[in-house]
């Protein structure tokens, strides 16, 4: 089984052995995209001491186990990973550290906690994480140079549409919440994350679509980049209405929002349609043309 079908079977056998989500580690969602040279720290938490397990996994290798814990001692599997590769827990609870010094951008992956759960009647099972991304270059990190949220109602349903444009890294968490500032996950949908064919900054969309009957109350969509921490009300979105030609597909990148991409898009296709329009028009000119001439042209033969 090839490297990248692995962790998701893995994961998917966590889940599935348990039934309990609370028992799978809770990993730091976003990790600073750090410059060469510097250090990185990652932290896992459990809901009980376990013997924990990290593991990285960089692009086109498979997963590897680097170390693991059990309370304050770490094994090593290559002990070369000791210079730069330290591991601690916390001294009263089952939270545990992962600190990657003098990092390369051979470093960039996803780092993985993970636990075993020992069943006597059956094979033991790993629980992973959801992981951490690094990414490790000498680009320093820049914020959002944008972020609004705006609206279309359709019907009986309100969409509203989260875009953030232009950061860097590419690492970002989009949520959507509540009045209550309870985490909505109904409804939601996430774009990838893409960037233009120029430049180096992301941009991110994320929906969140509602019955029209709760035209009156808040949402909330929060972001975490590394760079800064951020809330849009939906509330602020009403000067913001959304034309239906403002959403679109970019190819190659899943659902995005891109109002150049769909401006230009548009423009192509009413010349498009132009277009044929005026070649109708021109095979109908041509018909006619021929029909009138096709007798002409038998009577010249007759005579």
């Amino acid at each position: 089984m090839g490297s990248t079908l692995l962790l998701p079977v893995l994961l998917a056998t966590s889940f599935w052995s348990r039934g309990d989500a609370q028992a799978v580690p809770v990993q730091t969602p976003v990790l600073q995209g750090k410059v060469t040279g510097s250090s990185a720290s990652m932290y896992c938490r459990l809901s009980n001491e376990h013997v924990v397990h990290w593991y990285q996994h960089l692009p086109g290798k498979p997963p590897k186990r680097i170390l693991y814990m059990w309370r304050q001692t770490a094994t090593f599997d290559d002990n070369s990973d000791r210079r730069r590769f330290q591991a601690q827990k916390h001294s009263t609870e089952p939270l545990y550290y992962l600190t990657i010094d003098n990092l390369t951008p051979r470093d960039s992956g996803t780092y993985y906690c993970t636990y075993c759960i020992i069943r006597p009647w059956d094979a033991d099972v790993k629980v992973f994480g959801s992981g951490t991304k690094l990414i490790v270059s000498n680009k320093g990190s820049s914020p959002p140079e944008n972020s609004e949220i705006l609206q279309k109602t359709h019907e009986n349903q309100i969409t509203y549409v989260c875009l953030i444009e232009k950061f860097y890294p590419e690492v970002i968490r989009v949520t959507w919440t509540d009045e209550e500032n309870k985490e909505i996950t109904d409804n939601v949908v996430k774009g990838d994350t893409w960037k233009p064919a120029e430049g180096d900054e992301y941009s991110v969309g994320s929906w969140l679509t509602v019955p029209a009957e709760n035209k009156h109350k808040n949402y909330y969509c929060k972001y975490e980049h590394e760079s800064q921490q951020h809330s849009l009300m939906t509330r602020d979105s009403k000067k913001n209405a959304l034309q239906d030609e403002d959403c679109s597909t970019h190819p190659g990148n899943g659902t995005v929002f891109n109002r150049d991409h769909l401006f230009h898009r548009t423009a192509y296709l009413v010349y498009i349609a132009l277009l044929l329009k005026s070649s109708m028009y021109y095979v109908i000119v041509l018909l006619f043309m021929y029909r009138m001439w096709a007798p002409t042209k038998q009577q010249g033969k007759k005579a």
